[in-house]
């Protein structure tokens, strides 16, 4: 070997320490860069060269090369932000974002989106987020296990996004009734029925104050979204000396009469004495607790005069065993206009249900109208119950704690609402909260990891690309299949570790110093062969 080997092997030694400066300082530099991934260079020796020695045949290097610069994938740290569109993985796996108009995926571990004017959620680079729609699997819960992802992953868009109004199902009320108060509304034939009897729907006032005990409203809506106001009238039922320790109260469901959009054998109800009442029943009670219902509604067939109690049978269930009230609200330009679409059954839960959706009487056959108890009603027994009843912990009463109250009161229908907040969960599930207090569930975001994460290629601006080292791309959801979960309101730090890099940086210098030695001492080497001759 001659003394130019040694000046080359000390180049080679140059080169490969100033490449890994390079790396140490493109580390250093993105210190502060989001979700950035440091990146550490290995060395290798190159080939040996042959040569004899007294030993036999033995080997000399020639050198030094880069082996290979491997990015550091290992978990950055997790900085807290005020931007719920700000997005941290915590494990494995990397954003998927898409140049716009093209077919190029790329993937980041920075995810500090926003949306543009557009509506679309986006990276610095204005590259779209990547996500899967979600779709309701059930048109009747608000339940986020009733979600799923379908198709396959596409731009992340919420501009079009509203929350459609949804026609009141069901409506809970539970009031206590003063015991101590006395009936406002009789009547000698129909004492459960009273209020009814006294109803006038074609009247400016159809009940007057003065015929009821106690009254509370509640706002409900239809199917457009629209709000009516249901209110629900009671009033002690006056009771002969036989009916025992049982109290009795009359209640009417009603709305407003010309807001009554229903119609029988083709006369809307509006312009009738009955129009507005959407229900009329009894509550039995029994030392103050609530132990039976019953509730008439209109037959389907009802025809000619609708107040006459043999107009009025007792109410189908719903699937959970509530009384149901049929209700219209869409006003039609006239009777043959007016269709079956637009009814809407409500379910009055006051606290009490029939386990077997069946209604029984004491005294004998159940009666199948109002008419068949409006002249029996001398006691409680002769009033229909439910089949099996079942009472609610939160149930209508009758205690004496100083008057009536409303202790608690609900109902499931909503107007139509846009979008004001998004939010994220740890399945990277991207949901909306709109403006009517509803929340759905909009996209779930797509995590992708690879076979070979390392043979990806950066491209830059914290994008990888995939490449044919890196296998393809395995595209999932957050906490499945090994992938990480999310975090909202966080951004992932640069994992560079400065103290290591300030190591590397002094061992790479005094190497990078050393291998200029081997270039000087070979460079006076060399010119003391030259000198030898004179």
């Amino acid at each position: 070997m001659s003394l130019n080997s040694s000046l080359y092997q000390g180049i080679t030694g140059l080169q490969a320490h100033s490449q890994a400066i390079s790396v140490i300082g493109n580390n250093l530099a993105n210190v502060s860069t989001t979700g950035y991934k440091g990146s550490n260079i290995y060395f290798q020796d190159l080939i040996s060269q042959d040569i004899s020695t007294a030993a036999g045949n033995s080997q000399l290097g020639l050198g030094v090369q880069v082996a290979a610069i491997y990015a550091n994938f290992a978990q950055g740290a997790i900085e807290t932000t005020t931007e719920a569109t700000d997005l941290a993985i915590g494990g494995k796996g990397f954003f998927t974002v898409k140049q716009p108009n093209t077919d190029n995926n790329y993937y980041t571990r920075a995810g500090n989106f926003r949306f543009d004017a557009d509506g679309y959620l986006v990276d610095t680079n204005g590259y779209h987020v990547q996500g899967w729609a979600m779709q309701k699997a059930s048109t009747t819960s608000t339940r986020s296990t009733d979600y799923a992802i379908y198709g396959s992953p596409t731009d992340v868009l919420v501009s079009n996004f509203q929350s459609p109004a949804s026609a009141t199902t069901s409506v809970n009320m539970v009031t206590n009734l003063d015991p101590t108060s006395e009936s406002k509304c009789d009547s000698d034939t129909d004492p459960y029925f009273a209020m009814f009897e006294t109803w006038n729907g074609q009247a400016e006032t159809p009940l007057a104050s003065t015929s009821y005990g106690y009254s509370n409203t509640i706002k409900v809506y239809d199917s457009t979204g629209t709000s009516h106001v249901v209110t629900v009238y009671y009033d002690k039922v006056t009771m002969n000396s036989n009916s025992g320790a049982d109290t009795v109260w009359e209640y009417m469901v009603t709305c407003k009469p010309q807001e009554d959009g229903r119609t029988l054998g083709g006369a809307q109800l509006k312009n009738s004495a009955a129009g507005g009442v959407l229900m009329i029943g009894t509550m039995t009670f029994r030392s103050g607790q609530l132990v039976g219902q019953s509730a008439f509604t209109l037959k389907s067939n009802a025809s000619g005069n609708l107040k006459s109690l043999d107009q009025w049978t007792l109410a189908d269930f719903s699937t959970s065993g509530y009384p149901l009230a049929t209700a219209n609200f869409i006003q039609a330009s006239n009777a043959s206009a007016a269709t079956a679409v637009d009814a809407s059954p409500i379910a009055m839960d006051f606290g009490i249900r029939s386990k077997t959706r069946s209604w029984t009487q004491a005294n004998g056959v159940v009666a199948s109208n109002a008419a068949a108890i409006g002249l029996k009603t001398s006691s409680a027994g002769w009033v229909p119950n439910m089949g099996t009843p079942a009472v609610g912990t939160l149930a209508t009463q009758s205690y004496d704690t100083g008057g009536f109250s409303t202790l608690f009161q609900k109902q499931d229908g909503y107007t139509a609402g846009y979008l004001q907040n998004v939010s994220v969960s740890q399945e990277g599930v991207l949901s909306g909260t709109f403006s009517n207090g509803q929340e759905m569930e909009l996209y779930t975001l797509t995590l992708t990891s690879f076979t070979n994460q390392w043979g990806l290629r950066r491209e830059g601006s914290n994008l990888f690309s995939e490449t044919r080292e890196s296998g393809s791309a395995l595209t999932g959801t957050a906490k499945s299949a090994g992938k990480g979960s999310i975090t909202s309101n966080a951004l992932e730090s640069s994992n560079v570790d400065m103290a290591s890099e300030f190591v590397d940086l002094i061992t790479s210098q005094r190497g990078f110093q050393a291998n200029s030695k081997v270039i000087t001492t070979a460079d006076t080497l060399l010119g003391e062969v030259i000198s030898m001759k004179r």
